[in-house]
């Protein structure tokens, strides 16, 4: 799968070449909003390592509990065919299964399917989360 984030006129040009140069069949899947950055991956490894400091869980525990409830409400609200596939493969399963695919090596894609805004919003949540409980993360301002 290749995604390219269109934010520039030469980066329209280079998505036009690539969907111009593929082989038919293919599918294009298009999202409104620029993908989630750097900056805000690397808030968010930042946070689980300091909650596993702080807790008595890994920080691949953390993450994936945030994934399962910060992620996955915004992606079945905002992404339907995220809400298709995890209605019918995801949703079923028991809670431990769920929490097992979001850590390697599944690692089920919740937060690295999101734009800059969705993550934003996951963010916001899990510090308000996990600072409600107590916990100290790096204030991002």
């Amino acid at each position: 799968m290749t995604t390219i984030a269109v934010r520039t006129e030469h980066d329209r040009k280079q998505a036009l070449k690539m969907v111009q140069g593929s082989d038919l069949p293919f599918t294009l899947t298009k999202i409104k909003g620029a993908l989630r950055s750097i900056e805000q991956n690397k808030l968010q490894r930042l946070w689980m390592r300091e909650l596993e400091e702080q807790g008595d869980m890994r920080a691949e525990e953390y993450r994936a509990y945030s994934k399962a409830y910060f992620g996955v409400p915004i992606l079945l609200a905002e992404n339907d065919a995220f809400a298709d596939q995890y209605t019918a493969i995801v949703k079923p399963l028991p809670y431990d299964q769920k929490l097992e695919i979001m850590k390697q090596p599944i690692d089920l894609p919740i937060t690295r399917i999101m734009t800059a805004k969705q993550k934003k919003q996951y963010l916001d949540d899990v510090y308000t989360h996990w600072t409600g409980k107590g916990y100290l993360l790096t204030d991002p301002d």
